[in-house]
């Protein structure tokens, strides 16, 4: 029979994510709309976010956090093309985004000297191969696979490479030991479900240290620019973007930002994440149609939870559009580049009550597709 109670909220996009619990425009901040972001007002906005970043992800003394354009692409980007080519490159991938920054660096950077570790979707490249001696590019959590990485334990205290992350699926969701990570991204409407368009870089003192030291080969454009005249571009890290930001969105971070400290901070914010998969794996445990595309427990996502079904591609194509229909399920089909099956977001922003109420549903959505 089809189920009689629906989620509350049926947004489970894995990007953009949904919005915070009693999430309202009108709780928002707009003294800032309209004014000049170098005005005294925007880059105390400004500022206030990349205070509240480093405060509640509790970053290490000394790591920079800046506001940058293109979201979280245009923020690796920037890290890549800025920090690459002193070193060999150790890349590390296994899933579409992770293939796309192996991409940059052999095909448009064209970096000559790079070791290339790769998975398949549900699996993880083996992390022990790392050269603590190169630059290390890795994603903490693979959004297309639902696979992440379990820990940073294989990260040497004694590297002279860079590690530079790609954690746009993690922070604030994930446990990320900070002292093993030289360059971060991330971007708003990941895990916090804030707007598109910006991304966060933070860098480490080491990080720093190799943008005023080395110089890259090629040409950067004024976007990818950190440095001028071999000194850091302060300013980037002050509130004093590159170019020209939404305000709007600028406040609908803070939003986000003040919603994570009054749930508890960051480790309650992790929690929910958590205790969320909990209720997709014990639904998996009772049905035998249905299962993660991660089989091992220790490297499955707990936000971008990617699984695999008992059944054709056209099968599960019906069973989203059902859902869909029903609204009841928005935007769950896996990522295109992935194996067909189903995504659902399981990061803090989602009740567990709405995750509850889905789970008749796609039994339901199930039988009728297969049926």
């Amino acid at each position: 029979m089809k189920p009689s109670v629906k989620p509350v909220n049926p947004n489970f996009s894995s990007g953009p994510c949904t919005k915070r619990p009693g999430y309202h425009i009108s709780a928002l901040n707009l003294d800032s709309l309209g004014r000049s972001h170098r005005s005294a007002l925007g880059k105390a906005r400004l500022q206030k976010a990349i205070d509240e970043t480093t405060r509640l992800l509790n970053l290490p003394e000394g790591y920079k956090v800046g506001i940058v354009p293109g979201s979280d692409t245009g923020a690796m980007e920037m890290a890549m093309w800025s920090l690459l080519g002193q070193r060999p490159v150790d890349i590390f991938s296994w899933e579409s985004f992770g293939s796309g920054w192996v991409t940059d660096i052999t095909k448009q950077l064209k970096l000559e000297n790079t070791r290339s570790f790769v998975a398949d979707y549900g699996d993880i490249p083996d992390f022990t191969q790392a050269n603590p001696d190169h630059d290390i590019i890795f994603t903490w959590n693979g959004t297309t696979s639902g696979v992440k990485v379990q820990d940073a334990d294989w990260i040497s205290e004694q590297r002279t490479g860079l590690t530079i992350c790609d954690a746009t699926s993690a922070v604030f969701a994930m446990d990320i030991e900070w002292s093993k990570i030289d360059v971060a991204t991330f971007s708003w409407q990941k895990v916090l479900g804030g707007e598109g368009a910006h991304g966060m870089l933070i860098l480490s003192p080491r990080a720093v240290e190799r943008l005023q030291s080395y110089t890259p080969g090629w040409p950067l454009p004024k976007i990818f620019r950190l440095t001028s005249k071999g000194k850091l571009i302060d300013g980037i890290f002050k509130g004093a973007t590159i170019n020209t930001p939404s305000m709007l969105c600028v406040e609908d971070y803070l939003d986000a930002l003040s919603w994570i400290e009054n749930i508890g901070g960051l480790a309650a914010a992790i929690s929910k994440s958590e205790e969320n998969l909990a209720v997709l794996a014990q639904y998996v445990s009772d049905n035998e149609w249905i299962d993660f595309l991660a089989s091992n427990a220790q490297i499955r996502s707990n936000t971008s939870v990617c699984l695999q079904l008992k059944a054709t591609d056209e099968q599960i194509k019906t069973m989203i559009k059902l859902l869909a229909d029903e609204r009841v399920a928005f935007d769950i089909g896996a990522y295109k580049d992935a194996p067909s099956g189903l995504r659902i977001w399981c990061g803090a922003t989602v009740e567990q009550a709405d995750l509850i109420a889905l789970l008749p549903w796609l039994s339901w959505a199930y039988k009728q597709a297969t049926q």
